[in-house]
């Protein structure tokens, strides 16, 4: 049986809501499995009038039936969330909310009733509140997988993976073990090979520039290197490590299906600089698939009429591999 995926609205007072509405627009014209969205059926009424799309919404009940999601009306899900304007600044006053919204994706997926979740942009600042290094972590708290995860940024053209995320520089080597690498990379392996039924090539960066550090001391020489050949034992296609300031130029990267780095900016910053919004996130290690788009919540356009939708767009269509 087709399962439906949930999208998560997020911050109410982001572009959640705007790139919804597009991708529902645009994704008439894609193949994609069944969608509904939770989130509150009042706001999102109200946001759509303001955007003004041709669009129509219809409210369904926790324990729907897929043929509750046929037709062209956003099947929503509502979750009890009061608000008089129609954007507000974004403060702990939607914490509770968007909580909700969440807790009510995760209890879809123990009831085997949906395939996974896409969440909108939330503020990590506002709504986390320094308990988790961002919403990879959350949801792998939530579900039992604290520190067993992986994030993958994924695109067509360029996937990469940072060994560690939302950490500040001056503490990365510190996060940085072999077992780590390892057990992320054999989580990259396994994805591409249930979900994509494909074999890949695997690039690791070095940490240090130019993959060196005065001695045999480096992470390179005490961590990365006995992580690949640990890999390499187990017949996983890895190579390294390489220096980040090359491994990204054109040539270098039709060499490999995923470049491992081991901080976030070192990759991060490539491939956003490369694909833009054609990437999305995916959080690996979890017992369902969750993926989120590849930015945040942008409040310098909330309610602009501008966002680029391209991002939640590939991150449905990511699910047409996943049935």
């Amino acid at each position: 049986m087709i399962k439906p995926i949930a999208i998560i609205l997020g911050e109410p007072n982001s572009i959640s809501s705007e790139i919804i509405f597009k991708s529902w627009i645009r994704k008439k014209k894609i193949r994609h499995p069944p969608c509904l969205v939770i989130g509150n059926y009042n706001l999102l009424y109200r946001h759509l009038k303001y955007f003004k799309f041709n669009l129509k919404l219809k409210l369904i009940e926790k324990s729907f039936k897929l043929n509750d999601l046929r037709g062209t009306a956003i099947p929503v899900i509502d979750i009890k969330y009061n608000q008089k304007k129609m954007f507000e600044k974004i403060s702990k006053k939607s914490n509770k909310f968007i909580l909700d919204c969440f807790s009510q994706g995760l209890n879809l997926i123990k009831q085997n009733k949906i395939l996974g979740i896409i969440n909108g942009p939330v503020s990590k600042e506002t709504f986390l509140n320094k308990k988790f290094n961002g919403i990879t972590e959350f949801i792998a708290y939530k579900t039992g997988r604290y520190g067993k995860v992986a994030m993958l940024i994924y695109s067509k053209k360029l996937t990469v993976t940072p060994i560690t995320t939302h950490v500040p520089v001056k503490k990365i080597s510190q996060k940085l073990n072999v077992k780590k690498i390892v057990s992320q990379i054999k989580e990259i392996v396994f994805f591409y090979n249930k979900f994509l039924k494909k074999k890949i090539k695997i690039g690791i960066t070095g940490l240090n520039p130019h993959c060196f550090s005065n001695g045999k001391f480096s992470e390179e020489e005490r961590i990365i290197k006995p992580a690949i050949r640990k890999l390499k034992k187990q017949k996983i296609n890895v190579t390294g490590p390489f220096s980040a300031d090359t491994l990204f130029l054109p040539k270098n990267q039709k060499k490999f299906d995923v470049v491992v780095g081991m901080y976030h900016d070192q990759v991060l910053t490539p491939i956003k600089t490369i694909m833009g919004f054609k990437a999305i996130n995916i959080t690996l290690g979890l017992p369902f698939i969750r993926v989120s788009p590849d930015h945040g919540v942008a409040v310098d356009i909330v309610g602009k009429k501008v966002a680029d939708p391209s991002s939640l767009i590939e991150s449905i269509k990511l699910f047409n591999n996943i049935q």
